[in-house]
């Protein structure tokens, strides 16, 4: 079972953290965050990671070597220019007819089996794992009349809004990679609608456990204060 973590961004909206270290190596607990991604994939039966890198990938490759403290066989994959989310598949040329893909900076306590098993069960070229995230305006809104623009015909204070929103994690077959140029810059939305636009099968995984993207100050600090209740379920022996 093969893994690919993309850890080569640049972090920019954690700020000044990721002027010392990357992203994937800020500290969770007392350990990096990479470091807690890659004993979960080892818990749940992955043995080969391919690391996409490219920002500080020396700081990378010199703590997590080989992946011999985990039990895994660990790869690299560098770009010397950013190429996106999707991109840097096209670069790693030993990938698996399955395989999954996810961001550096995650906390979850996801299921990694389970997912693999509803991305079989499904037949499904691609999955991606979402997730039901609440957002709240801190304002109120004004409803206008779209004949008559001037007109108000509502107002809605501090309205809540819910969406299915990507986790960041995807279970792929091979065949997605030819629609992904080699060294062209691509994001995952625009592989996913490509996908699409060719009629192949792309389902959603619901998850409803814990989940957490660290990319900024906010949500780094709410891991940090929820890490040790959450630890336990992280499979990080």
């Amino acid at each position: 079972m093969q893994a690919v973590i993309l850890a080569g961004g640049k972090g920019k909206r954690l700020l000044p953290f990721t002027r010392v270290f990357p992203k994937p190596l800020v500290p969770l607990g007392d350990r990096p965050i990479l470091d807690m991604i890659l004993r979960q994939l080892k818990h749940f039966g992955f043995t080969r990671v391919t690391l996409a890198v490219g920002h500080m990938a020396e700081m990378i490759q010199t703590y997590v070597q080989q992946g011999e403290r985990y039990g895994l066989a660990i790869e690299y994959s560098y770009e010397d220019e950013p190429l996106g989310t999707a991109g840097p598949l096209a670069q790693i040329s030993n990938l698996e007819s399955r395989f999954l893909v996810m961001n550096g900076d995650l906390v979850t306590t996801l299921d990694y089996q389970d997912l693999l098993a509803f991305h079989q069960r499904h037949g499904a070229v691609a999955t991606i794992g979402t997730y039901q995230k609440t957002f709240k305006v801190e304002l109120g809104i004004v409803e206008n009349d779209e004949h008559n623009f001037h007109a108000i015909v509502g107002y809605i204070e501090k309205p809540v809004f819910t969406f299915s929103v990507s986790m960041g994690i995807y279970v792929f077959e091979a065949e997605v990679l030819q629609y992904i140029e080699p060294n062209k810059y691509l994001d995952f939305p625009h592989l996913v609608k490509r996908l699409l636009v060719n009629k192949q099968k792309v389902v959603s995984y619901p998850f409803d456990g814990y989940w957490l993207d660290i990319g900024t100050h906010t949500d780094y600090e709410k891991a940090l204060e929820e890490f040790e209740l959450i630890k336990e379920k992280l499979h990080l022996d």
